[in-house]
């Protein structure tokens, strides 16, 4: 659908108010400051510890590094709050006429309109910000209101995701963005070690922003409730992070310092990550000690690697970032350990992309439970390790 916005008044304009932006920046320069401060008595005790005996220098050590990775954080956090600071949007308020004969369409529903503005991000997507309320107890939904602005702007709507469900009878703001180029669908199948009742493995599928998904797995070490709590934890706050805003390289080194300081002797864990950005198609791919993952593309099959190792083991994780552009019809799979160890016992986990390249099916779910059946019949029922199968398909929207 072609935009109409010609003959409208244009301007730039920040997210925030210009107090409230300043204010955002002072703060983003008291954390710097703090982070400076702990860095520098850093420095100062550096020699005490060498002239310590052993267990006291061992102590200031461990110190040390929890001090080091206290400057990372708040680092992070104050350019969190600069990047908000100096966030802009390219704003076009609508001209009387538009806004009245829209305001008028929305009447028709007992939808009542305050404002509306409609805004181009940095990115160059086009995004909807109005504020109305239900003028009657009709119960219309939000994402009913996103398809009538379709209608009216010409242009392809979706509700934000964290839009209220139904429009109450409060006035309240509701966004709406541009609706993404692809659109994916996931399955999942696992298996759990023979000898356990729960699995070692875990991941989760959401978004950190509209037109983004996220995949993340992770595979405990070892199996069962031990293992399980740790890749838990792994999923469960790399997901919190990244609905944060913190960046991937940062959520990393803050999950691994979490491991590396729990009680238990061992905490170890490997993170396998795919983001996808469902505009572009772009693709990225993060592993640290994971197995390969695949991007099946008809009867081509493209391995992505690692060798580096869990997380859990050093002060600073080894991560490999690989990015590709995804097309139409392409399939993306990620596998736990405990997959590739079942091929071991047969056929060789070189074959899993030939097995992966074979397959006709279309579903999602079905391919992920058809390469898990395959797996299982080459370890000849034998689930010597937890068995976890993500497939995710990514289609192209019809104009």
């Amino acid at each position: 659908m072609k935009r109409q916005i010609s003959g409208e008044r244009e301007e730039f304009n920040s997210i925030l108010p210009e107090y409230g932006r300043r204010k955002l920046l002072t703060y983003a320069d008291s954390i710097r400051e703090l982070a400076e401060s702990f860095r520098e008595t850093e420095r100062g005790r550096g020699i005490m510890a060498e002239e310590a005996d052993r267990k006291d220098y061992i102590w200031q050590k461990r110190l040390n590094e929890n001090k080091n990775l206290m400057v990372e954080h708040l680092q992070e956090m104050a350019q969190i709050m600069t990047q908000l600071a100096e966030e802009s949007r390219k704003c076009v308020p609508m001209g009387e006429r538009r806004f009245k004969q829209i305001s008028h369409a929305l009447r028709e529903v007992d939808i009542q309109l305050k404002n509306l503005y409609l805004i181009e991000n940095e990115a160059g997507r086009m995004e909807v910000s109005l504020t109305m309320r239900n003028i009657k107890k009709n119960n219309l939904s939000s994402e009913e209101i996103g398809d009538l602005l379709s209608v009216l702007l010409n242009m392809r709507l979706v509700s934000a995701q964290d839009n209220a469900f139904f429009v109450g009878a409060d006035w309240k703001t509701f966004y709406y963005v541009e609706e993404a180029r692809f659109h994916v669908l996931t399955g999942v199948a696992s298996a759990v070690k023979e000898t356990e009742k729960i699995s070692g493995d875990n991941y989760a599928f959401f978004r950190t922003g509209a037109g983004n998904l996220t995949a993340v797995l992770s595979d405990g070490m070892g199996s069962g409730d031990k293992a399980c709590s740790d890749s838990t934890m792994v999923v469960e706050l790399m997901q919190k992070f990244l609905e944060a805003g913190f960046q991937m390289e940062m959520a990393i080194q803050m999950i691994n310092s979490a491991l590396l300081t729990g009680e238990e002797n061992s905490n170890m864990s490997t993170l396998d990550l795919c983001s996808m950005d469902l505009y572009s198609g772009e693709c990225r791919f993060v592993k640290v000690g994971s197995a390969s993952s695949y991007i099946k593309r008809q009867h081509l099959v493209d391995r992505i690697s690692s060798g580096n190792l869990p997380l859990g083991i050093f002060q600073k994780p080894d991560m490999e970032a690989v990015g590709r552009t995804l097309m139409d019809g392409d399939y993306i799979v990620m596998v736990s350990d405990g997959v590739l160890d079942a091929l071991s016992q047969g056929i060789g986990e070189d074959m899993l992309s030939e097995v992966i390249g074979s397959t006709n099916l279309e579903n999602p779910g079905e391919i992920a439970n058809a390469i898990l059946n395959f797996c299982i019949h080459q370890c000849r029922g034998r689930i010597r390790d937890d068995m976890t199968i993500l497939v995710i398909g990514i289609w192209k929207k019809e104009d």
